[in-house]
């Protein structure tokens, strides 16, 4: 229900209404038709104007009512864009505020240079954009595991040249804010004249520095000089990982163990770190070794000691020593990443470890599923190269030729020499795993003379990991008298070299040197499954089907996803006659390797037997189109179905 005030003004309007719709029904009662007529019009008249004033005070009333509606409008607006233009500015300025208060970057300023070198357009401006290429340079070349937020005093690639402005400006404004608030390493410098040329100082903050001399012509030098002193100063750390890429292993070695000796203790243990790299390098494997036991003491399950262990232990041929380093790494890469460690070395380094696991365990189709992972990766350190490289010997490991040659003909043409001959080396080694031992002692004297002239790291490979391949091609190629002299000269706590010691007496029917060599290579390496199938393979040879069957299930035990012990193991069965469990363990061998030719030949013989002509049939077919040896392919050529 609405309530009006009733105003004086309507009151007496509506009081002479009524007065005069009672004069006119007088007049209508009691006056002449005529009378009543006129006076009736002038009524009419007087309410017809009286309409009119009332419609347009309505009329002025909607449009007062209008404007004050469009008034309250453009209020609303101007302030909401008010609150509007005070949020974005106070969003501005937090995030300004906030850049400002996390800015650890790299500041270079104008330098202090004598009047004739800016003359000739050497300018402050461009002595320090000069300085700034310097550094950004040095960072480049800096490649390292480390993460670069992990640095005490971390400017990673946050560097700006700062050139002031004129007056007052917002630019100026926020440089400002950034050097009160933010942790800025700010370059300053001069160069001044010196009576044999110039000098040049580069200081970060209050700092020191050294002053470095010389002629105008070796202006370049001397900013090279000032770059990294600017470097060693303010990025100790990635200064030493800096000279050791370059090859200034002796200073190197001086920036890690000062970093040992001052650093905080995640300084300490990467540098303990860089300094095991030092010595490995040079084939001090004993002090790198204990460099990382060093480390694991200053850092517990520090992943980097377990990758580089696996690494030392590796170029020993320390087997089992290898696997249980990479194992450990694997348990940790699948832990919370270290916050020390980059995101992509962390994601890259586990992809490695697993790879390498896969490997030693016969699991090649699991070790090329994370080389092909691995390979999405931009090159870093030269892991994608080496995933390459060992894709190759995983389809040679697989008994797949096709897919050998496929991936060694992706591999990219080195420009170095050691690029060249570690592709050369990938080839002949991928052939010897297939069976094709000629192309190794083709290239003997080339990898020979090679590795002899690297040092001592060129030594240990020659002996550990190139002669025990040398020898068993010469015993392949009948030359038994060179094999033996060869592989007597390998080092006796080198697992590749027992092995290839009982594969050599076993191929001139040596069964109890064999024998010996495979019990010495499976006790110094019991969780391997290689040397265990090759013990098997061995006693299969020799007519000793229950033995071998014995080493073939231990073989598998420890390498489910190992191809050749269920391969051999089938043919143990069949030469057993048992045909049908034969063909279990064939089917099962070819889930891991599909592209193997023998495996083939003897499913097909086991088809064969069975009574199963048209399944025979298929996998002689199927063995046909693959590598085989030229016993196989006689095999093969006299199968009868």
């Amino acid at each position: 229900m609405e309530f009006r005030r009733e105003s004086s003004n309507d009151r007496r309007m509506e009081e002479s209404d009524k007065a005069n719709a009672d004069a006119a029904a007088h007049l209508a009662m009691n006056a002449s038709s005529e009378e009543a007529r006129t006076y009736l019009r002038e009524q009419a008249r007087l309410a017809h104007l009286q309409s009119e004033q009332i419609e347009e005070e309505n009329a002025t009333r909607r449009r007062i009512l209008k404007l004050e509606h469009a008034s309250s409008a453009m209020k609303v607006a101007f302030e909401l864009a008010l609150a509007l233009i005070f949020t974005v500015v106070a969003i501005g300025l937090g995030v300004a505020v906030w850049g400002a208060a996390s800015d650890n970057g790299l500041v270079v300023q104008s330098f202090s240079v004598p009047p004739d070198l800016a003359g000739r357009g050497l300018t402050g401006d461009v002595v320090a954009a000069k300085l700034l290429d310097k550094l950004s340079t040095l960072q480049a070349a800096t490649v390292s595991n480390r993460a670069p937020s992990s640095y005490a005093n971390n400017w990673g690639s946050d560097i700006k040249l700062q050139i002031p402005d004129t007056g007052i400006s917002i630019g100026e404004f926020l440089r400002s804010l950034h050097a009160w608030l933010g942790n800025q390493t700010r370059i300053t410098g001069e160069i001044w004249r010196t009576p044999t040329g110039l000098a040049i100082t580069a200081r970060a903050g209050n700092d020191t520095s050294p002053t470095f001399t010389g002629s105008d012509a070796e202006l370049d030098k001397l900013m090279q000089q000032a770059a990294e002193a600017v470097y060693r100063a303010t990025q100790p750390y990635r200064y030493a990982v800096y000279l050791a890429n370059a090859g200034r292993g002796a200073e190197a070695q001086a920036a890690y163990e000062n970093l040992i000796a001052n650093g905080s203790a995640m300084d300490r243990a990467w540098a303990l770190i860089g300094l095991e790299n030092a010595y490995a390098n040079n084939a001090d494997y004993p002090r790198a070794t204990e460099t990382l036991r060093r480390a694991l003491a200053v850092r517990p399950n520090f992943i980097m000691v377990y990758v580089n262990t696996n690494g030392i232990e590796s170029q020993y041929e320390h087997d089992e020593a290898a696997h249980q380093a990479m194992l450990k790494a694997v348990a940790l890469a699948d832990g919370p990443r270290d916050a020390d460690m980059g995101q992509t070395a962390w994601e890259m380094g586990a992809l490695t470890a697993k790879a390498a696991v896969a490997s030693t365990l016969g699991d090649f189709k699991g070790q090329l599923e994370y080389d092909r992972r691995l390979e999405t990766y931009p090159e870093f350190s030269g892991q994608v190269d080496n995933a390459r490289r060992s894709d190759v010997s995983a389809y040679a490991q697989l008994h797949d030729a096709a897919g050998t040659h496929a991936a060694y003909a992706d591999l990219p043409m080195g420009s170095d020499p050691l690029a060249s001959v570690r592709r050369e080396g990938t080839r002949v080694f991928a052939e010897m795993l297939l069976g094709h031992g000629a192309p190794m002692l083709a290239m003997r004297e080339k990898f020979d003379a090679f590795l002899a002239q690297i040092g001592p790291f060129g030594i240990v490979a020659q002996k550990r990991q190139f002669w025990p391949f040398v020898a068993l091609a010469l015993a392949q190629a009948g030359r038994m008298r060179e094999a033996h002299a060869l592989i007597d000269k390998t080092p006796a706590d080198c697992g590749q070299c027992l092995a290839n010691r009982g594969q050599i007496d076993a191929l001139e029917h040596n069964w109890n040197g064999a024998q010996y060599w495979y019990a010495r290579a499976t006790h110094y390496a019991p969780s391997l499954p290689l040397n265990f199938s090759l013990w098997g393979e061995m006693l299969l040879a020799k007519g000793d089907t229950d033995g071998a069957i014995a080493k073939f299930e231990i073989a598998h035990r420890q390498g489910p996803r190992f191809a050749d012990p269920l391969e051999m193991w089938g043919e143990a069965l069949l030469a057993k006659g048992q045909a049908g469990p034969a063909l279990e363990k064939f089917e099962d061998a070819n889930r891991h390797a599909p592209n193997w030719g023998r495996l083939h030949l003897k499913w097909g013989e086991a088809l064969a037997r069975s009574g199963d002509k048209d399944g025979a049939r298929k996998q002689f077919d199927l063995a046909r189109g693959l590598d085989l040896t030229k016993a196989e392919r006689t095999e093969l050529g006299g199968a009868r179905l």
